[in-house]
């Protein structure tokens, strides 16, 4: 990816993801694989994911990874840098054997990779934490967070990374030198490596679509309309009003440091339930220790806000905040970015 002409000065774009209206489907995994990532080197690359929590994810077990910036030095933290077998990825199959070598009924069609280093971007998928009945799980999508501090940037050596005046942050693969850095400093791994090209990739906003004022393809393409897009500083748009005004949007491990500008609205939760299949009232079926451990703190407030505008509606009154997460025109979602692709 070559470096791409700037557009709107000084603002930042800013994705919000309600986790309550994600259905898993990968909807938005597979509108981006399909884009962005079909050149040769892209095959284990999924720039947009969808994983389930609690989980591992993709690569594996990237929460205990490192990196980000240390609180006390203000510099780059550097972390492990993830293997190709951790990302996982596509798989070789014995098709020739099975469809071909005359063995009908004696072979089976499985992956060619040894069992102990199986993973793949949702290995984990719907499995989540917790014992029946109060077993639990949802989903997080992930994607490069487009940080107001990009520690990828600044763990560079040789300058290839560069945060346009959009919020957008880019590489230059011309320039690029393979040494990946930018992987280990990223907290979110969130960063790929292509083995046949030496460069690190990463999602890169969909940024010829917002040019021509198209969404990103994951927004544009979520069944569940769980995604916003839109700039934060537009007080009169939803990721602002969900971002600042009502507080009910959130970044993923805020801690590390770097900014993020994905949120996410906080999956609210069934009661627990007693032996007796009776509900333990107001005992949340999800850890809210475990919500605050991505989300942090402010969490709490958000689902409580989220609860008190449920009631409400229920009870027969209005909520502006429910009424914008429901989004009852899918254009809603899309912010500035409502231009069909077709017609650009």
């Amino acid at each position: 990816m070559t470096r791409a002409t700037n557009s709107d000065s000084n603002r930042q774009l800013a994705w919000v993801i309600d986790l309550n209206k994600c259905l898993g489907c990968q909807t938005c995994s597979v509108a981006c694989k399909v884009l962005w990532t079909r050149e040769e080197g892209e095959e284990h690359q999924w720039w947009r994911s969808v994983n389930t929590q609690p989980g591992e994810g993709t690569p594996k077990s990237w929460e205990q990874m490192g990196g980000g910036i240390d609180p006390q030095t203000q510099e780059p933290r550097p972390g492990h840098q993830p293997t190709r077998e951790e990302f996982g990825g596509a798989w070789e199959f014995n098709f020739k054997e099975v469809l071909y070598g005359g063995n009908a009924g004696k072979e089976f069609l499985e992956p060619q990779a040894p069992r102990k280093n199986r993973w793949a971007m949702n290995w984990d998928e719907d499995q989540g934490a917790g014992e029946w009945p109060n077993s639990y799980h949802f989903y997080l999508p992930r994607m490069c967070n487009h940080c107001s501090r990009p520690v990828c940037q600044e763990a560079c050596p040789v300058g290839a990374i560069y945060k346009r005046d959009d919020g957008i942050v880019l590489r230059d693969e011309e320039v690029c030198s393979g040494a990946r850095f930018c992987m280990e400093a990223c907290p979110y791994k969130k960063i790929y490596f292509n083995y046949q090209r030496h460069v690190a990739q990463q999602c890169i906003g969909c940024y010829p679509r917002i040019e021509a004022g198209v969404a990103p393809s994951c927004v544009r393409q979520c069944p569940g309309r769980a995604l916003f897009i839109g700039w934060r500083d537009d007080e009169g748009g939803a990721i602002h009003r969900l971002i600042r005004e009502w507080k009910v949007a959130l970044p993923l491990h805020g801690e590390y440091g770097t900014g993020p500008n994905v949120f996410y609205v906080p999956p609210l939760s069934a009661d627990r339930l007693n032996e007796d299949m009776s509900f333990q009232n107001d005992v949340p079926r999800i850890p809210p220790e475990y919500l605050e451990s991505l989300f942090g703190p402010a969490v709490h407030d958000a689902l409580n806000t989220l609860k008190r505008e449920i009631a409400s509606v229920r009870a027969g009154g209005s909520s502006e905040i429910i009424d914008t997460l429901v989004a009852y025109q899918w254009h809603e979602l899309l912010g500035p970015f409502s231009k069909d692709p077709v017609s650009v």
